[in-house]
Parts: C-alpha cells; sequence; structure tokens
C-alpha cells in the first residue's frame, strides 16, 4: 500500500471530489427527481414512447400536461403514504424480529479496524413478505394492483421520505459526532452523506436499505404489474412472467447471499448519504420496475416468437448463473480466508460458488486478489453479466420504444463509472502488485476481447 493511501485509511479522510464535486452532486440530485418522474410520465401516460414535444409549439402544452399531471396522479396521498410507510415499518419489524446468522464485515478504520457484526435474515424477512403480501392479495384485504393504481402517489411518498431520510442521516451524524471524510462542502456530503455505518446493536440501516427497501420493493412493484394485468387480460404473458424471473433471481440472490454483501464496497466504504437513500428507497424500485410497467400498459403482450422467448430465458439464466457464482466465490474466499466463512443451504446454492484451494496474489497491501474461479478470465466479469441481464429487461419488451433500455443505458455508464472509481483506488492501495494482477487478468469485462 502506498503511503498516501496508509494515511488516508488510518485518518479516514476525505481525499477528493468524485461525480462532478458540488455543482455535479448538485445536479445529479435534481436530475435524479426529475428521471424518475419522467420515467413513470412516459410508462404511464404516453404508452412508453419517450414524452417530448414535437415543435416549440408543443412546450408549454406539454407542459402544462405535466403539471396536470404530477398534481392529479402523483400528489402524496393519506393512502399511498399508509401503505408505503407501513411496508417500511414491517421491513424494518422482520430485520429486527427473524432469524438468521451472524456475519462480520471488512476491518473499519473509524472503528478501530475491528470489523462490524450484521445479523443477516433476508432470507426468513424475503420468505415472511412473499406469504403476507400474496395472503392480503388473495384475501381481498389489499389486492396488489392497487399499487400501480397508487403508483405516482407511491411514488412521490418514496421520494418524499428518501429526502426526509436523507436529512435526519446527515444532521444525526453531527449531532453524534460520527461524520467521515468530510469535504467540508455541504452540498456535495449530503450527497456522499456523513455516517459511514449508522445502526443500533446489529441493526444496520444502510445495510437494510440496500437489502431489504431496494430489492424487495422491486419485485414487488413488478408481482403488482402481473396482478394488474391479470385483471386486465385474465392472465400473466411470457414477458412479464420473464420479469417475474428476473426480479426475483435478483431479489432472492440479494436474501439468500446476505452474509456476502457485507464485505462490498457500498456496506464497508459508502457513506449512508442521499447517494445511496434515494436510489434505495426510490430509484431502484421505481425506475428498475419501468420494463415490468411497460408490459402492463400494453395489454396481452407477447413475444413476437417461441424461439424469442426461450433465446432470452436462456441468457438470462445464464447470466445470473455466473453472476451468481462469481460474486459468492469473490465473497466467499474473502470470508475463508478471514475463517469467518458460514455454510449456508439457502435456496439456490449454485455449482462452483465456492472455490477449493483457489490461487491469489499476495500483495503488500496485505489483502490478496483472487486469480481464480471466473476472476481468471476477466476483472470485472460480474458487471459484464450484471449488464447482459439488464440488457435482456429491454429486449424482453420488443423494439418498439426506447424507454424499456434506459435501464440498460444508465446501469451500464453507472457501472463504467463505478470500474474507474474501483480501478482508481486500487491503483492506489495496491501499487505495483495492481500492476502485477492486471498482467495476470488483463481483461476487464469480457474475455479475450476487453
Amino acid at each position: 500500500m502506498t503511503e498516501r493511501a496508509r494515511a488516508e485509511d488510518a485518518d479516514d479522510a476525505h481525499s477528493a471530489y468524485e461525480f462532478g464535486g458540488p455543482i455535479g452532486t448538485a445536479l445529479i440530485m435534481l436530475g435524479s427527481h426529475v428521471f424518475v418522474y419522467y420515467v413513470w410520465l412516459c410508462v404511464f401516460f404516453n404508452d412508453g414512447a419517450q414524452l417530448v414535444p414535437s415543435s416549440v409549439h408543443d412546450v408549454r402544452p406539454l407542459a402544462r400536461f405535466v403539471m396536470r399531471t404530477l398534481r392529479d396522479e402523483a400528489a402524496p396521498t393519506w393512502y399511498a403514504t399508509q401503505i408505503y410507510v407501513l411496508f417500511l415499518v414491517f421491513q424494518l419489524v422482520l430485520a429486527l424480529t427473524m432469524p438468521g446468522v451472524m456475519s462480520k464485515g471488512l476491518p473499519v478504520p473509524s472503528e478501530n479496524n475491528q470489523p462490524l457484526t450484521y445479523r443477516c435474515n433476508g432470507v426468513a424477512s424475503w420468505y415472511v413478505t412473499l406469504v403476507v403480501v400474496l395472503g392480503l392479495h388473495y384475501s381481498g384485504l389489499f389486492p396488489l394492483q392497487t399499487v400501480l393504481d397508487q403508483f405516482g402517489h407511491i411514488l412521490t411518498v418514496s421520494a418524499i421520505m428518501s429526502n426526509v431520510v436523507s436529512v435526519a442521516a446527515y444532521a444525526s451524524a453531527f449531532a453524534l459526532k460520527r461524520t467521515h471524510r468530510m469535504s467540508g462542502n455541504h452540498v456535495y456530503d449530503f450527497f456522499m452523506g456523513a455516517w459511514l455505518n449508522p445502526r443500533f446493536g446489529y441493526f444496520d440501516w444502510k445495510f437494510w436499505a440496500e437489502t431489504r427497501v431496494a430489492w424487495i420493493t422491486l419485485f414487488l412493484l413488478t408481482l403488482a404489474a402481473a396482478m394488474k394485468q391479470v385483471e386486465m387480460d385474465g392472465r400473466v404473458g411470457t414477458p412479464m412472467i420473464f420479469m417475474l424471473l428476473a426480479h426475483g433471481l435478483y431479489t432472492n440472490a440479494v436474501m439468500k447471499g446476505e452474509e456476502c454483501i457485507v464485505t462490498t464496497w457500498d456496506v464497508f466504504y459508502e457513506k449512508w448519504g442521499w447517494m445511496l437513500i434515494f436510489w434505495n428507497f426510490t430509484g431502484v424500485p421505481f425506475v428498475y420496475c419501468a420494463q415490468s410497467y411497460y408490459i402492463a400498459m400494453h395489454h396481452k403482450m407477447e413475444h413476437a416468437s417461441p424461439w424469442i422467448s426461450a433465446a432470452l430465458f436462456v441468457t438470462l439464466v445464464g447470466a445470473y448463473y455466473i453472476w451468481d457464482t462469481s460474486q459468492s466465490q469473490k465473497d466467499r474466499f474473502r470470508m475463508e480466508l478471514k475463517g469467518n466463512l458460514i455454510h449456508r443451504k439457502t435456496f439456490p446454492q449454485l455449482p462452483w460458488g465456492t472455490l477449493r484451494n483457489p490461487k491469489f496474489l499476495t500483495t503488500a497491501a496485505g489483502s490478496p486478489l483472487l486469480i481464480d474461479g471466473w476472476w481468471r478470465y476477466a476483472r470485472k466479469i460480474h458487471y459484464t453479466m450484471d449488464t447482459i441481464m439488464a440488457l435482456t429487461w429491454g429486449l424482453n419488451c420488443g423494439i418498439d420504444h426506447a424507454l424499456p433500455y434506459f435501464y440498460f443505458v444508465f446501469f451500464f455508464s453507472m457501472i463504467v463509472h463505478r470500474y474507474i472509481r474501483d480501478a482508481e483506488r486500487c491503483q492506489r492501495k495496491y501499487g505495483k502488485d495492481w500492476d502485477r494482477y492486471c498482467r495476470i487478468v488483463p481483461y476487464i469485462f469480457i474475455p479475450y476481447v476487453i
């Protein structure tokens, strides 16, 4: 590790601006709000096509339409607030009460280099949530298609909640003297966060939002879209089944491998600021479900042929397998080295998810670099598979409109940015050892290509 890296790790200090600094982060916060509502307007009120004025004369009528729609269809209501807040409270209660395993994260510089312990009960919480939600739906107490009917109102409640929680997290960090890596600019620090690990006992707010709020909400939104399709068309079509599988696999993977997530970059390093809070509460679930609602709004939508359906399902499952097992290989490799590997039987435990006697590169920084399994082929192969899955979500909706591909474009851009951040951090941390690692594993995303 370089001397600069050692000093920054020890002091837990701010080193440089990211995301364009204060101006860039301010624009991201503003643009993110606009983006989530724009996607909603396009899907629900413009047949999934981009909502743009066709001429200068259309600007004012379009602006009036947008403002009227926001007022009538997206104003926060007491009913929408009840739905969303009760869901959050339910997830909070499950996180505090459900049985699970205890997993240790990575050593945290601000905690005297001691690892934090996390209660990982996502699987139990996930299954209980499904049982309760389906019970409410089929009993008639709360038909899930109500979520689609109330979507705009719930979206606004979620956005308000995201900002309220962000302010609370930022203010409490100062009040309790728990600030970390502060730049001194409040706009930038509010975006990036002030508190690294807000928690009480084994309950960690950042970890909870990252796993339970983001992904369970996403799957339930897709499930609600499927129930709306049943109400309108009398059945669930193949494209909707595809989205249920795609979001179900992703959500289940997060829950079944929750003990591995505690060592990831978001949990270990990222502070709990507006960036994580808004996108966990609002951005991820309410934008990533766009394809599901696009399908629901296009009555009796089907693929052009069974061969297209088969190709999409095979590609999704194949990419998911590599994504799941590659992440599992690296996370379990880290856990095994530290002597806290947890063997679980959560479904599904895929073949080649754990490497036996894997090859790795020792480094002067102390943390070894895995060069075996999927990781001998590319340094970011999990990003590649994640991006392929994102592309299948768009292809599943056909090629009539570009909107279903927004997620793919957005995700690809995010992955490229994250790779640049990762590469800079690793170069700073490992120095010459990182250069040696890049020679051993020369490809970044696609083996033998790039």
